[in-house]
């Protein structure tokens, strides 16, 4: 974060920040943008690192997997990127340039491959969307452990290649339900994925994530999601591992349930990143800003451990620390300018929004508005 600072803007990317007349005489020199900041902050964009945008869609209230699945059929792709297009600008004008977007409908590969495809039409409209696979087996395969192998062997032979070799994501997720918390699938699944190329990642909701949490270590996972009730135990192992905790205080939240353990995961050495869980139906929020009043005022992280955990921590949890997530010489000029002279402030706000601007890669894609009377013509209807 920057204070009554400046930051130098080239071609898309970050060259320097520091003082306003330090970057003034550099702009100068390389014919760069100036960002000026006076009186406000400069920081990052945030990555919102875990998001349902696409599944369920709006307007529906599928009772399981397969209506869901019917429900996404008979809607076209233009439609849902319409829909989802909606969400990713109010995304951006509440801070967000990076978004995590899962699939997760169930059992249906056509209908995944097609959520999978939306997601990779609307990259870089207006914001960077980083797709997941989210394998969910439908609980009806629970009758009897041959129908989940055979359920899990048709995902790992046919549905992974085919979405690698079209390559429609760069994660594969785990959802890891209580009815199957017993059961050996995560592992071998998320083995079978990286053998095939992909990142994985691991949903651990429910009250007894110990196992998957344990497989997420074991495979190398990149992040383990929700984790809400996460033991002294968990924290530690995950501790000792390049696994990313990623929290989820707007779930808690609108499910009026248990928040994750942030302090004890924190305390214990271990990566914390935050994300909005964006859910049309169980969580819908798109404002990164409230994941990070509720992690100071739910889950006791200062508000420089969540902000570190809303852009850094989550661009290491989708994979793209390299380019964003950080006011960095080289990186993005993924950047928000908020109307606060101190960041301390995300966590005393709550339901307002503080961006005064958005910009990614240098561009502006959003800026704050005036509140004044409008001339009649512009209230006209448009018909």
């Amino acid at each position: 974060m920057i204070p009554d600072g400046s930051v130098l803007v080239q071609d898309g990317v970050i060259v320097e920040v520091g003082s306003t007349r330090r970057v003034e005489n550099l702009a100068l020199a390389r014919k760069a943008i100036e960002i000026s900041a006076v009186g406000r902050v400069v920081m990052p964009g945030f990555v919102d690192s875990h998001t349902h945008l696409l599944y369920p869609p709006a307007g529906s209230f599928p009772s399981d997997c397969e209506a869901g699945a019917r429900t996404i059929q008979s809607i076209t792709g233009l439609r849902l990127q319409t829909r989802a297009r909606l969400h990713l600008e109010t995304m951006a004008r509440h801070g967000t340039t990076t978004v995590e977007v899962k699939s997760g409908c169930g059992p249906d590969g056509n209908t995944e491959m097609k959520l999978l495809r939306v997601a990779a039409a609307m990259r870089n409209k207006p914001v960077d969307i980083v797709a997941t696979f989210l394998i969910r087996l439908p609980r009806a395969v629970s009758e009897e452990m041959e129908g989940v192998g055979h359920e899990c062997r048709r995902i790992s032979e046919e549905v992974l290649p085919k979405v690698r070799r079209r390559r429609l994501a760069r994660f594969v997720d785990f959802a890891s339900e209580e009815w199957c918390a017993g059961m050996p699938l995560c592992g071998p699944l998320l083995e079978a994925a990286g053998k095939l190329g992909f990142s994985q990642k691991v949903h651990a909701a429910g009250i007894a994530p110990s196992s998957a949490i344990a497989a997420a270590v074991a495979q190398g996972a990149v992040s383990v999601d929700h984790i809400e009730h996460a033991t002294a135990a968990d924290a530690a192992l995950l501790a000792h591992s390049n696994t990313i905790a990623t929290l989820l205080p707007c779930a808690s939240f609108h499910s009026d349930g248990r928040y994750a353990p942030a302090r004890t995961l924190i305390d214990s050495g271990g990566a914390v990143a935050l994300a909005t869980n964006f859910n049309p139906h169980h969580t819908p929020t798109l404002n990164m800003q409230t994941a990070i009043k509720l992690a100071c005022v739910r889950m006791g992280m200062t508000p420089a451990e969540a902000v570190s955990a809303a852009t850094i921590n989550g661009a290491h949890a989708v994979g793209c620390a390299d380019r964003a997530g950080s006011l960095t010489p080289g990186k993005q000029a993924d950047l928000l300018i908020l109307n606060i002279s101190d960041y301390r402030e995300l966590a005393h706000h709550f339901g307002t929004n503080l961006v005064h601007r958005t910009l990614k890669r240098g561009e502006l894609i959003y800026e704050e508005g005036e509140v004044a009377p409008r001339p009649a013509r512009d209230l006209r209807p448009g018909w």
